[in-house]
């Protein structure tokens, strides 16, 4: 299985805005089969292109049952066109921020735009753990890390239990 290598925070690359794929581009198709297989052995749910080193607006996700019935979407362009419900506060893991969770109000539903791998315009509505997961990833693209995400006291305590997480070794895909 091909996979990246996933970037950790603090790297400031993962703070850089990224730029937008041009729709069509044939190398998008390996990178996010590469994104994927990431995803996967990560045992995440979602997975940014700016995480894996690159600066393009790619996400991949899948929320339902990743391990026993894999069905990514890969998202070109996504841009978030509308978020509803009373926000939510839950805690959120991060490949790019690995040992740790961390509380984030978010709204539970999200509706996204953006292209599939053939260049089609797609909407797509999530809704609780798909909601929370791309508003998440989005916010990787525009260089919006887990700690920008979440309150003031709470960025302070997730800080320095990243740090203590770091110390003791934690790899991608581990919580908590």
């Amino acid at each position: 299985m091909d996979t990246l290598k996933i970037v950790l925070a603090p790297d400031p690359f993962l703070r850089e805005q990224c730029e937008p794929c041009e729709i069509g581009d044939p190398t998008l198709k390996p990178l996010a089969n590469k994104m994927t297989n990431t995803m996967y052995a990560n045992h995440g749910c979602g997975l940014a292109a700016p995480q894996v080193g690159v600066k393009k607006r790619i996400i991949v996700v899948d929320c339902d049952d990743p391990e026993n019935n894999p069905n990514p979407i890969v998202l070109v362009n996504p841009e978030i066109i509308a978020l509803d419900g009373s926000p939510v506060k839950e805690e959120e893991g991060c490949l790019s921020c690995p040992g740790i969770s961390v509380p984030v109000t978010r709204q539970p539903f999200a509706r996204v735009r953006y292209y599939d791998l053939d260049g089609n315009e797609c909407t797509i509505e999530g809704e609780d753990l798909l909601g929370r997961c791309l508003q998440h990833e989005i916010d990787h693209l525009n260089g919006k890390t887990l700690f920008e995400s979440c309150n003031a006291l709470d960025r302070i305590r997730a800080i320095h239990e990243y740090k203590q997480a770091l110390a003791r070794g934690a790899k991608p895909g581990e919580v908590e």
